[in-house]
């Protein structure tokens, strides 16, 4: 029994030090949800703007049609699931390439991919926009989505999980006459659908988040999407309509709520699929 006294004492503190974190960590989650279900100056009539009183949902409904968030929405969901599929496509090709061929500089090729890594998106969007701008690809679609079909991140991912992979499957797999296409798509790709579900879930939460690329391509209403369409909502002077960025906020974020809701098992098992080879 007094063994079992520090055990419990230790779950306790355990319990208290989770509780405090999960409190730190969703009080902005919550702060911005009451934002969006109260009128302007409810929100602004600190302190009782923190509690769940004269709640509505007039904030909400009014970012949804006076921001034409519909059209953006369905723009956002294209492009990401346009860029997802295609960087799963370009990490698989590239990573199998990296983890199961031989060819001549194969190892500085890779260093070059990894080096990639540390060149922050802001300093290549200048000269990313005057090639988009050449190919007359602003305002289009596929000035959103060509520039981010690849990601060294998702190579890296689905290369980790290929070595994890037996040598002997490949091998025996070419003396049986086995291309690296029908190896690809038959073998690897199938037993890597954890990692693979991950890395589509990063990337469509990272396109669907995406503003500083959409911003220096988009310009028309017809592609705008939901990032950069908020800022539409802004009403500088308006007290009565202070809050509609915030209603747009939480109407772009159900999409990505849901999917970490539904799929974050999946995250988890990918990201760990190819820790520990063997």
């Amino acid at each position: 029994m007094r063994a079992d006294r520090p055990r419990g004492w230790r779950l306790v503190g355990r319990y208290t030090v989770l509780g405090v974190v999960a409190a730190v960590v969703l009080f902005p989650i919550y702060a911005v949800l009451l934002q969006a279900l109260k009128s302007g100056p409810d929100a602004l009539d600190h302190p009782s703007s923190l509690l769940p009183t004269h709640l509505t949902l007039d904030t909400i409904t009014t970012a949804w049609t006076d921001g034409n968030l519909g059209r953006m929405m369905l723009n956002s969901m294209l492009v990401s699931l346009l860029v997802t599929a295609g960087v799963m496509l370009t990490s698989l090709l590239s990573a199998y390439a990296f983890a199961f061929l031989r060819f001549p500089g194969r190892g500085v090729l890779f260093v070059f991919f990894v080096a990639t890594m540390l060149v922050p998106a802001e300093v290549t969007v200048v000269i990313n926009r005057r090639t988009a701008d050449s190919l007359g690809w602003l305002n289009s679609y596929q000035g959103l989505v060509v520039p981010a079909l690849a990601s060294t991140f998702g190579m890296l991912l689905v290369r980790q999980m290929f070595l994890t992979l037996p040598k002997e499957l490949h091998e025996a797999a070419s003396l049986d006459g086995v291309g690296h296409l029908r190896f690809l798509w038959e073998v690897a790709a199938p037993l890597s659908r954890p990692t693979l579900g991950a890395l589509g879930l990063f990337t469509f939460l990272g396109t669907w988040n995406a503003y500083l690329w959409p911003s220096q391509v988009i310009t028309d209403e017809a592609h705008k999407t939901i990032q950069i369409g908020l800022e539409d909502l802004k009403t500088p002077g308006d007290i009565s309509r202070f809050n509609l960025i915030t209603g747009g906020l939480v109407i772009a974020a159900l999409p990505i709520f849901v999917m970490l809701v539904l799929f974050q098992r999946q995250l988890v098992r990918g990201l760990t699929a190819g820790a520990v080879k063997g």
